[in-house]
């Protein structure tokens, strides 16, 4: 019964992190899909920390407070993971803004949510990305690591360090979104300037209906462009994303 215990008490962070990690956390995967990788990963976990070290409860009152602690560790884990994916969704809001397309919006089977195009055209390259490059079994390998950092029952919620990294975070959700979308950024902000003197020049000109086909056309050429930037693109993201776990890890150990 001890053992069992403690197995759900893995099977919990595990299933929270799954559930909501980039990647296995999309709708069109299928949730039996992700009930057996969750299984069959807490079955590994659970043969690799055998001998289970000792759990210090009385009542079901204690362990419900166990299990509650492990839900949020898992989902702190993945969640911020999931944050730095989304920084594409940030960027591909900025760069159909200036493009004139940020009116035009989708809704993304991925997460059945309203998104931009450019930013569901980064999303699924990254994601792409993050299969090609084996990044998800750099997740499941700190997700193991986190179990020895991080034992059953032994997570430290330290506010103020969780505070700093959040912080932190934000300042870089800005810096490497707004780095992504910078190509489209600077044409269009050249192309606007060339449209102000073309109106200075010529009034006559209706340079409000020649604007918006002339960005939308300059914005997807430089979007294709810009298409082998894209990789890099990625790996800043999975570069934060790393700095995120690690900053996340170390404020519950």
């Amino acid at each position: 019964m001890y053992d069992l215990e403690y197995f759900l008490l893995i099977l919990i962070r595990v299933s929270c992190f799954v559930f909501v990690a980039p990647f296995f956390s999309l709708n069109n995967t299928p949730r039996h899909v992700r009930v057996a990788l969750s299984v069959f990963t807490a079955a590994l976990l659970y043969q690799t920390l055998t001998p289970a070290p000792a759990l210090e409860y009385q009542t079901i009152a204690g362990y419900s407070a166990i299990v509650l602690k492990e839900a949020i560790v898992g989902l702190m884990f993945g969640l911020g993971t999931s944050m730095c994916s989304a920084i594409v969704n940030f960027a591909g809001h900025i760069a159909d803004m200036e493009t004139g397309l940020s009116m035009v919006t989708l809704m993304d089977p991925a997460t059945r949510e309203s998104t931009s195009i450019t930013g569901v055209y980064y999303q699924y390259v990254v994601m792409l990305m993050l299969i090609v490059s084996g990044m998800y079994r750099y997740l499941f390998g700190a997700l193991a690591d986190t179990f020895v950092l991080i034992p059953v029952n032994g997570a430290i919620f330290q506010m103020d360090s969780l505070m700093v990294s959040v912080v932190k975070f934000l300042s870089n959700y800005i810096i490497i979104g707004f780095r992504i979308c910078l190509p489209i950024f600077c044409v269009i902000l050249m192309l606007n300037a060339i449209l102000g003197v073309l109106a200075k020049v010529s009034p006559q000109m209706n340079m409000f209906a020649v604007g918006i086909q002339l960005k939308i056309l300059v914005g997807l050429s430089v979007l294709l462009l810009s298409a082998s930037m894209l990789p890099d693109a990625a790996n800043f993201i999975f570069q934060q994303m790393k700095e995120t776990i690690a900053a996340i890890v170390g404020g519950m150990m």
